[in-house]
């Protein structure tokens, strides 16, 4: 602009300088003017030879000519005049718009600069705008989460209580279920497998239907963070416990027992270390070795199944886990010795009570909190079972080997069973049978503690395990064995861990328990299962127990009259003590010469609440089997607990030990049970 103002103002002033200097480029009156002179002087010069009169009049003429001039050439300084004041103006238009146009360029550039700062900060606004509006999108998305989170929270509860720093997670079930057995066992839910009945007992000759809620259920986990450490306690319990005055006739007023009660220290480093009561170590777990991941079955017997290998007790866990792919683990628990077999040594006095070679368990103390009612008693432990595992995941299945080293320990009494050296010449003490007699004491005719002493005998066995999902985790195949001496109480069958010679020392049996598992897990809702189990023992049968009966009988002998007590008649009633002894009875577990002849032979009950047993049965079981299929149904599983529903079917057969009551021509007889049985339970778990 300002360019173009110079430009123009350079030719209005070129311009108007050419118009001042050449008159004929001036108005049309200068031009008229010096036409006319030019005329005047031409004709001036025509008439120079005129008269003065025409002489003067020409110069008049030409004088006015020349003040026509002179007044043209006023008129154009005028105009010169007023065209330098239209320049002037011009000049200062022109520098007056420069100004402005430097001005508004200088502005323009503000503007510029300003219009890119309000860009700037109207895209800065913007982003801080949608800032805004997503932060207020994620603000009202976290608000009506936790508002909901909120009133799911007040409905529901929490999950974990939290309580003077640590957590507190309530679990447990409550239970309606029912079982039904083809042959009865007088037994509600926990099946007792050994006591299926043979076909002599008069149980097996009727059903059972039994209704309970007794395996409901509570559990309480309490756990805590200590710097590098998790602290925990678990305890565990159901109503499958019966007091002295548990009945199932009215109140059905059944206890409140102990499962599982235990405490834990777990490092960050790996170790842990348990301790209480808790399932031994030689329960399959489903990863690591781990509390409260064991694997049981999912059958609804609490007895599980048959060739399953567990046991709840006392123990003390150490534990070292490698990164979660293998783990190696050391227990110590408690234990407690079963006996099996018949036929040891004996002493029977004449008024019926009786005494043998040794012992190996005591009634429990009532001062001392234990069951004075439990007839089996308690085992004076010499020493804690020791058990040994290792875990591994290998990132397909789950894989065990165990250890077990178990010992045993009875008092042995060597003059325990004892008799008479001969008969007495009077006949008042007869001895039927060899002399018994103890190097402790060789004259002892009684019993006696002479010679007493502890024997010490160590079992154990070892064990594998595999569990593998296959199918993209819809069907676990799982498959367990464990084998040994004086184990047989880690079966859920219970097959006796011992039995004894006959001078008193303990033979352990040889046992050995295994199961198969297949689980299929269709859908999240439904779980099938299908089990098969079998616990085997062995023979531990001798020859050479020792036995001494003492019985007294009146009899009428031949005397001299008057001598002593001897009545007139010459005969008087007389006492005589007879001991009739044997040196070689049988016995032990499975002995091929026990007397199975009545084990299929029913006999009338001994009162109205005692059915017959059966006639003489040794029965002691080499093989126990069962088969169970079953199902859970999920029907709800979710933040309000879960409800479901099964059904359990097991067919169970019990074979003993084929015997020919000593008689070696004779067959051998070998006694079998079979017992169907069939579950249903309804649960709610606690969420």
């Amino acid at each position: 602009m300002e360019k173009f103002a110079a430009l123009a103002l350079s030719v209005f002033l070129t311009y108007g300088t050419a118009l001042a200097d050449t008159p004929k480029d001036a108005d049309p009156q200068p031009a008229k003017a010096a036409k006319a002179a030019k005329a005047a002087k031409a004709k001036a010069a025509k008439s120079a030879e005129k008269p003065e009169a025409a002489f003067a009049a020409e110069l008049e003429e030409l004088r006015q000519t020349l003040q026509s001039q002179q007044e043209q050439l006023q008129l154009l300084k005028e105009e010169l005049a007023k065209r330098d004041r239209q320049i002037d103006e011009a000049r200062d238009a022109a520098a007056a718009a420069n100004t402005r146009a430097t001005e508004a360029s200088s502005k323009a550039t503000e503007a510029v600069s300003a219009s890119a700062e309000v860009k700037t900060e109207a895209s800065s606004l913007n982003s801080t705008v949608s800032d805004l509006k997503a932060s207020n999108e994620s603000l009202r998305t976290t608000v009506a989460t936790a508002a909901a989170q909120e009133k799911k929270a007040e409905e529901e509860g929490p999950a974990t209580i939290k309580y003077k720093g640590v957590n507190l997670t309530p679990g447990g079930f409550l239970a309606a279920e029912t079982v039904t057995r083809t042959r009865a066992a007088s037994a509600g839910i926990n099946t007792p497998f050994t006591g299926i009945p043979y076909p002599g007992n008069a149980l097996s000759k009727v059903s059972e239907s039994n209704f309970e809620g007794r395996q409901s259920r509570g559990s309480l986990l309490v756990d805590a963070r200590i710097g590098s450490a998790k602290v925990s306690g678990y305890y565990e319990a159901d109503f499958l416990g019966a007091g002295t005055t548990s009945n199932n006739r009215q109140s059905n007023s059944y206890v409140f027992r102990q499962r599982q009660v235990w405490g834990q220290v777990a490092l960050d480093s790996g170790w842990s270390f348990t301790g209480g009561q808790m399932w031994s170590l030689v329960t399959e777990g489903r990863k690591g070795i781990n509390n409260r991941l064991e694997v049981p079955p999912q059958v609804i017997d609490s007895q599980y199944n048959v060739g399953f290998t567990w046991a709840r007790q006392y123990g003390f866990r150490v534990v070292k886990d490698f990164g979660g792919k293998f783990a190696l683990a050391l227990a110590v628990e408690g234990p407690q010795a079963t006996l099996g077999g018949r036929g040891f040594s004996t002493f029977t006095a004449a008024n019926g009570t009786t005494s043998q070679n040794f012992f190996i368990n005591a009634p429990g103390a009532s001062g001392g909190l234990f069951n004075a009612f439990d007839p089996t008693g308690y085992t004076v432990n010499k020493a804690p079972d020791v058990i040994v595992k290792a875990a591994a995941d290998p990132g397909f299945g789950h894989y065990e080997l165990l250890g077990i080293i178990s010992t045993f320990r009875n008092r042995i009494y060597p003059c325990a069973v004892v008799s008479i050296a001969a008969s007495n010449a009077s006949g008042t003490q007869v001895l039927s049978g060899p002399p018994l007699t103890c190097a402790a004491a060789p004259t002892a005719a009684t019993p006696s503690a002479v010679g007493a002493f502890n024997d010490t005998r160590v079992g154990g066995g070892l064990g594998v395990s595999a569990r593998v999902p296959l199918f993209n985790k819809k069907l676990d195949f799982g498959v367990k064995g464990v084998a040994g001496d004086g184990i047989g109480r880690y079966g859920s069958a219970q097959l006796a861990d011992e039995t004894f010679r006959p001078d008193g020392t303990a033979a352990l049996i040889r046992t050995a328990h295994g199961l198969g598992v297949l689980e299929f897990h269709p859908s999240p809702k439904l779980d099938v299962y299908a089990y098969y189990g079998a616990e085997y023992a062995w023979r531990a049968a001798y020859v050479g127990y020792q036995t001494n009966a003492i019985t007294t009988s009146q009899v009428i002998a031949a005397c001299t009259p008057g001598v002593g007590t001897c009545p007139a008649s010459g005969f008087a009633l007389t006492t005589v003590t007879t001991n009739t002894t044997s040196a070689s009875k049988i016995g032990g577990y499975g002995s091929p010469f026990a007397n199975n002849s009545g084990c299929s032979t029913e006999t009338t009950p001994t009162s109205s609440f005692i059915p017959g047993g059966g006639g003489t049965c040794a029965g002691d079981i080499r093989l126990i089997q069962e088969g169970t299929l079953g199902f859970w149904h999920k029907f709800y599983n979710g933040p309000k607990g879960g409800l479901r529903w099964g059904i359990q079917y097991s067919y169970i057969t019990k074979s003993g030990w084929s015997g020919n009551n000593n008689v070696p021509t004779a067959f051998g007889i070998s006694p079998k049970a079979v017992d169907n049985m069939v579950w249903t339970s309804f649960r709610y778990y606690i969420p």
